[in-house]
Order: C-alpha cells, then sequence, then structure tokens
C-alpha cells in the first residue's frame, strides 16, 4: 500500500519532468552573446534553466529545425551572410556545429525547412533575395541550388528603397513559398518542387498588401483556411483567406491601442495552436497584441495588450501546449514568461525570466 501512495505521490513530477522541454534562443552576438543558447522549459512552472551554449558563430538571429528535431539550422546575419547547420545531441542538451554555406546574399533573417526535411530556404533582407539549400543525409547543407532576387521598392524612402526579403512561409501543404518582402509591400508567391528544391513563380506571383506597410513575419492559421501577415513600419496586421494556393484579403487591424502616439515597429506574430488567439509583438510600445480570430470568417477583434516587462520584444514563441508565451526582449537583454488563458487569450506574468544578451528568436523543440 506504502508503494502504491509512493508512485501516487511522485507520478506528477515525473510526468512533468517528462513534458520539459528544450527552448533554443537565437541572438546578436554584439554585446557578448555566446552565440545560441539551450535552455530546459518546466510547463509547470514556466521556470527556464540554461543546459548549453554554442559559441563560433556571428549573430544567429534566427533559427530552424528539421523535422525530427535533431538538426538546427541558424543564419549567421552579416554581410556576406551565411547559414550554419547543427546537430542537436538530445541526451546532453548541447549542440554540435556540422558545417556552414554561403547564404548568397547580405543580413540573412529568416529561414524555413520543407516538411521532408530536405531543403533550407534562406530569405536575405539586405540583399532581398533568397536561396535554397539542399540538406544532405548527415544534417549539414549543401551550397544553395538556386537564388531569386527581388525587384522594386516602397513609398517609405528610408526603409523601402529596395526589395528586403523578411520571411519565408511555407503553405500549409508544402507546395508553396510565401515571402514577406517589407521594401517593396509583396507577400511573393512561389511554387515548390520538393523533389529539386526549384521555385517557379505562383500565379499570381504575388500579393500586394498595404502601401508602406512592410510586410515583416506571416503565419497560418492551424485549420489552413487563413493566414496574417505583420506589417512592420504601419503597426498593422494583415489578415487574409487562403483557398487553392490563393490569398485573398480580409482586413487590416492596428497592433497599437488608441491614443497611443510614440514610435514603433511590429516585428513578430503567431497564432495559438488552438487557433482562437493572434499574438503580434510591438517594439516602442513593448507589448503583446492580443486578437481574437473568428473561426468561420479569420476576421481578428482586438482584445487588448499585455507588456512584455522589458524593451524590444524582436521575437516570442507560444509552447507547444499553448498555456505560456515566452517573449524575447532585445534590447534590455532578457526572456519574460507568461501564462496564456485559452478562454481569453489573455497573457499574465508567470514570475519567470532569464537573462540572455540580445535574444531575437525563440524555437521550442
Amino acid at each position: 500500500m506504502r508503494f502504491v501512495l509512493l508512485i501516487w505521490m511522485i507520478l506528477p513530477a515525473l510526468h512533468a519532468a517528462a513534458q520539459q522541454r528544450y527552448l533554443f534562443v537565437g541572438t546578436y552576438t554584439a554585446r557578448g552573446s555566446e552565440g545560441i543558447y539551450v535552455y530546459r522549459f518546466d510547463p509547470a512552472t514556466g521556470a527556464l534553466a540554461q543546459v548549453s551554449a554554442a559559441g563560433g558563430i556571428e549573430n544567429p538571429s534566427f533559427l530552424a529545425l528539421a523535422p525530427g528535431g535533431k538538426h538546427l539550422y541558424a543564419v549567421e546575419e552579416n554581410d556576406p551572410g551565411h547559414v550554419a547547420a547543427f546537430r542537436f545531441d538530445e541526451a546532453a542538451g548541447t549542440l554540435v556545429r556540422i558545417g556552414r554555406q554561403p547564404a548568397e546574399g547580405v543580413w540573412p533573417c529568416h529561414l524555413a525547412v520543407d516538411a521532408g526535411g530536405r531543403w533550407c530556404i534562406a530569405g536575405n533582407y539586405g540583399s532581398g533575395s533568397l536561396a535554397v539549400l539542399p540538406i544532405l543525409p548527415d544534417g549539414s547543407l549543401g551550397p544553395a541550388v538556386q537564388t531569386i532576387r527581388h525587384s522594386g521598392s516602397g513609398p517609405n524612402a528610408e526603409r523601402q528603397e529596395g526589395p528586403h526579403v523578411h520571411s519565408v512561409n511555407f503553405s500549409p501543404d508544402g507546395r508553396q513559398i510565401f515571402v514577406a518582402d517589407l521594401g517593396t509591400d509583396e507577400l511573393r508567391v512561389y511554387q515548390f518542387d520538393a523533389a529539386s528544391g526549384r521555385l517557379t513563380p505562383g500565379d499570381p506571383p504575388a500579393v500586394r498588401t498595404a502601401p508602406g506597410g512592410g510586410p515583416r513575419h506571416f503565419a497560418f492559421h492551424p485549420g489552413g483556411s487563413f493566414a496574417y501577415a505583420v506589417l512592420e513600419l504601419t503597426s498593422q496586421v494583415a489578415a487574409f483567406r487562403y483557398e487553392n494556393g490563393t490569398l485573398s484579403p480580409i482586413q487590416t487591424e492596428r497592433m497599437l491601442p488608441a491614443g497611443f502616439s510614440g514610435p514603433n515597429t511590429c516585428a513578430d506574430l503567431h497564432v495559438s495552436p488552438d487557433g482562437r488567439f493572434l499574438y503580434g509583438s510591438n517594439r516602442g510600445h513593448n507589448s503583446i497584441a492580443v486578437f481574437a480570430i473568428h473561426p468561420r470568417t479569420g476576421r481578428l477583434t482586438p482584445k487588448g495588450h499585455q507588456p512584455t516587462l522589458g524593451s524590444t520584444p524582436r521575437n516570442f514563441a507560444i509552447d507547444p501546449t499553448g498555456r505560456y508565451l515566452l517573449a524575447a526582449n532585445q534590447e534590455s537583454g532578457d526572456i519574460q514568461v507568461f501564462r496564456r488563458n485559452p478562454r481569453s487569450g489573455k497573457l499574465t506574468p508567470a514570475g519567470q525570466s532569464a537573462k540572455v544578451s540580445m535574444p531575437v528568436c525563440l524555437l521550442f523543440r
């Protein structure tokens, strides 16, 4: 009887330990960051514990995982830029570098890996280009098989003097790539050949967003019928219906509260795993904007803002359970943990945080 009671008492702890997840943190290395940090995240409390750090890499500002989570890819945001490949040792919680390849452009800032784990696509902000790199059997990368350079500009003379690819995103069925180009106010569309990795222009080849908006990050709804793009320069989010490979505009909503007139640029956005809420980050207002998503129309209804308890939330992540949102505050050098109410979408501080120099990408394994 005592043995049964003991097992009953320790089962919750064993379950919580089994559910602990790794969190990868990409950084800018200008202020002493070692590179890519590996944390263990406890979903019972929201606590973060550093496990390791992978050095020898400069400005790993965006990360992507291959299917299965055994290999991690990181941009090296420089001129010229590179993409580095790592093997992840799950038992030790460490990253082992296994090579790098040129990103075929300047200041790469985003990566996407296809569902088959055969191709890694890099988006280069500075040169307004994207490159398709093959993933080799050992998880390392081969030289790019294709490079595409955009052309054009936008009405914002300071930020849109030329094309600036800011994110590359696979469609839910993996047959298309949607590329957010901040410089040209476009979501470029490409057909993706999973056998060769080749990209060809879609039909239509692009979807225009609001002039001067500057589309940055892009996210599909888990149901597959809607998509959302954050407009960095005008602090807005654009909603689209996605059907038969085509985006149709639904609405554009402001990401700032009424009455706020200070400087601000938006950065990241994510849909909750249950598909009920959209979250977006404000740099300047230093908050996470919360929107409810209508299940049939995809329309957004503002639900408020949660301060990120730090400065310049460039990136954030929702944990796979949907119970927590973690915000990376670039300028204050910290990661703040928030609990997420699944019914209201509201965020509240979890009382957990971690100090990291210039964190700019959070990725759960």
